[in-house]
């Protein structure tokens, strides 16, 4: 009975070893050359960059992550008008300190906003930006079109403008 409880115990390190390993490995492979300090913070403390990304919508807006930045028709110029259980379905794009931007927008259009919590809210061409929580990942557009919370949402052109079309729920060449 000794035994067969030592190679039990033996068996279950070897399983937790490894699958701390597994989980180590699915970390981020990328490399940033100019490290992470080199991205402003977002409230959650990762970086707050955004770029463009080509979609089913054309070029559109995407965070750092390749997710789809949504403006909300509501909001009244650089006022969001988006607070409470709106934000946690479509959380705020926010920063501490000056948004990095990346490839393909452009920067002359970028500028944050003051919310009612006292956070800064990234904007583009006026527009306060915002994520959908029903986006999974990258290159989803699942909030294209929406209507919810009183108005309506759409993907952010390059241009600053709504995109057309509606969501087709993922998208390709995300990364920028």
């Amino acid at each position: 009975m000794t035994r067969r409880a030592s190679i039990t115990f033996l068996a279950g390190l070897v399983a937790l070893t490894l699958a701390t390993l597994a989980l180590a490995g699915c970390g981020s492979s990328g490399s940033n050359s100019g490290g992470a300090s080199a991205f402003p913070k977002a409230a959650s403390g990762g970086p707050a960059t955004l770029g463009v990304a080509d979609s089913g919508l054309g070029k559109i807006l995407v965070n750092s992550k390749g997710r789809t930045l949504y403006l909300f028709k509501k909001d009244i110029g650089t006022k969001s008008m988006c607070t409470g259980a709106c934000a946690v379905d479509w959380p705020p794009l926010v920063v501490i300190g000056k948004p990095l931007v990346g490839s393909g927008a452009n920067a002359s259009l970028v500028g944050t906003s003051m919310r009612s919590d006292g956070k800064r809210q990234v904007t583009y061409n006026g527009h306060p930006l915002y994520l959908y929580v029903g986006d999974h990942k990258a290159g989803d557009t699942n909030g294209q079109g929406a209507n919810a919370y009183g108005g309506s949402w759409f993907a952010l052109s390059a241009a600053g403008d709504q995109a057309s079309g509606s969501g087709s729920g993922s998208g390709s060449g995300y990364g920028y």
